[in-house]
């Protein structure tokens, strides 16, 4: 970016230092902070009080009330009355607290009156006070006329009362110093636009913040980089610009631009960038940013035919990402989210996990005519829209209506709905048929031992071998659970987590009743 004389000014980062003069030092802040302008002036703030409770209470649509910077007043003495004043008029005037009120834009006409009724009211109070009422319009004019001083002594004004406009301004101003102390020779503009200068702005609204950098004369670094190295240190400023304006809510959005991109994309007429132009308020500019502003107003700036030809053309692209939209949400959403939850079920039945082609067909054959678990009207539904799938997939279906996606998504919520109360029906089945079989394979092993008889019975005969050391306790103990957990199923009880800890026990139990059984056979057959 820099001649090879300047080389030697290059920083850790690349970045060059700027010689600003004796006017500024990297170790002292810029301006002074929220704090700092607080102890100087709480004295005469305590003395406005009551004016301040005055107009907000008579006038409740104000915006700002602010201090003005005693070293700016001449500047708006000057602006306000004229530069010819009487020395004696202008001392008289320079000794007064200034003060800078805004008010909206609506209320322009009323200025006069309510400028009045403040005089009065100072007058009444015996304030040495000189007020400014101004609107959002007025402020920003300043800077559409270069009166930059007067614009930053408005946002470094103390604050009496603000609505978001002044502590935004002032963020901005302390954070355009910033820049400037490390890059002015390569800052064309700092302009600020959106919400806040148009008067759309919401509570949540911040300040947008263009900053325009030159880099025609890069020979050292590539453009790209160039500008991701001055936007992360840029970036880093607002914090800082945050925490000396003493503002704790994020109230600016900044953005970077290369002079060569920018311009590129004013020939492009880009959107963005003409709305930038149109509506941006500068705070610092070199010549540049106010001829072009003037030339879109004059209808100069003008997209090329190429620009004209790729705005008219996302047109089409638009509807055709619409109705791509649509197909993609059947696709990837509608038919794989009804499919695989079917495919689940089917494996909690006990089937193997099937194809997406086969899912349609065993939901029918397994839930709707063996089990008769499920009605007809809801396979009807899996069924349609697989159907559609298959129509997208042999590139039969083009494009699909948002109706059509409509009523697919309410069968699906229908669907789903009814396959969650299935899975109850699945488990509670599985269960009640995991605990019979458990039940069955205990008794049928106790009943070859003892004969066939009562449960009861059994249970005793079993607890005699337990005594006669056999069995273990926890042998005994397992069979009692089995019969309360088929006991806690029937009155609906239990669930599948002690259905499966009894499957579990039951199979150590029955396993260890086979091996005493083939004990038993081996010695009866040694005898």
């Amino acid at each position: 970016m820099e001649s090879d004389k300047d080389s030697s000014k290059e920083n850790e980062n690349n970045i060059p230092e700027m010689n600003l003069g004796n006017n500024y030092s990297p170790n002292k802040p810029i301006v002074p902070s929220q704090n700092e302008l607080q102890k100087g002036m709480e004295k005469t703030k305590k003395e406005l009080n009551k004016l301040k409770l005055f107009i907000l209470k008579k006038y409740p649509f104000t915006q700002a009330i602010g201090l003005l910077p005693p070293q700016s007043v001449k500047l708006f003495i000057e602006e306000e009355v004229g530069e010819n004043i009487p020395k004696e008029e202008f001392e008289k005037l320079h000794k007064k607290i200034h003060l800078f009120m805004i008010v909206p834009e609506e209320k322009l006409k009323e200025i006069p009156k309510i400028r009045e009724e403040i005089v009065k009211q100072i007058e009444k109070e015996k304030h040495n006070v000189w007020i400014y009422i101004k609107t959002p319009v007025d402020v920003w004019e300043l800077g559409l006329d270069s009166k930059f001083e007067l614009l930053s002594a408005i946002a470094m004004s103390f604050p009496l009362q603000d609505s978001k406009l002044l502590s935004a301004l002032r963020v901005a101003e302390i954070h355009k110093t910033l820049v400037l102390q490390k890059f002015e020779r390569y800052v064309v503009s700092y302009v600020v636009g959106g919400s806040l200068i148009t008067g759309s702005a919401i509570k949540t609204s911040d300040l947008d913040v263009f900053i325009i950098i030159n880099d025609t004369d890069v020979k050292r670094m590539p453009r790209l980089e160039l500008k991701e190295r001055l936007r992360g240190i840029i970036n880093q400023y607002i914090s800082e610009a945050h925490a000396l304006a003493g503002v704790k809510e994020n109230l600016i959005h900044v953005q970077v631009y290369l002079l060569t991109d920018f311009w590129e994309s004013v020939k492009d007429a880009h959107p963005v960038i003409f709305t930038f132009i149109r509506d941006g308020v500068p705070l610092y500019d070199r010549g540049t940013f106010m001829p072009w502003k003037v030339l879109l107003k004059m209808g100069k700036l003008k997209p090329s035919p190429e620009a004209i030809d790729m705005f008219m053309s996302m047109g089409d692209k638009t509807v055709k990402r619409a109705k791509d939209a649509l197909l993609d949400i059947l696709v990837q959403d509608i038919y794989w989210g009804i499919i695989t939850p079917s495919q689940a079920l089917l494996m909690l039945y006990g089937l193997p996990p099937p194809t997406p082609k086969q899912t349609v067909q065993e939901m029918r054959e397994i839930f709707v005519e063996k089990e008769k678990m499920l009605e007809v009207k809801y396979i009807n539904i899996l069924e349609k829209i697989v159907e559609k799938y298959k129509e997208f997939e042999h590139e039969k279906l083009k494009e699909i209506k948002g109706t059509e996606i409509d009523e697919m998504i309410r069968g699906t919520e229908d669907y789903l709905k009814r396959l969650k109360e299935l899975r109850e029906q699945i488990e509670l089945r599985t269960e009640e048929n995991t605990i019979e079989q458990i039940y069955k394979d205990v008794f049928s092993l106790l009943k070859g031992m003892f004969g066939n008889k009562s449960q009861e019975a059994l249970i005793d005969d079993f607890e005699s071998l337990v005594k006669k050391a056999k069995f273990s306790p926890q042998h005994l103990r397992i069979l009692k659970d089995v019969v309360n957990a088929r006991n806690e199923f029937k009155k609906g009880k239990s669930d599948v987590h002690k259905v499966d800890q009894a499957r579990k026990n039951a199979s150590i139990l029955i396993n260890d009743i086979v091996e005493y059984n083939q004990r038993n056979d081996i010695i009866s057959k040694k005898d």
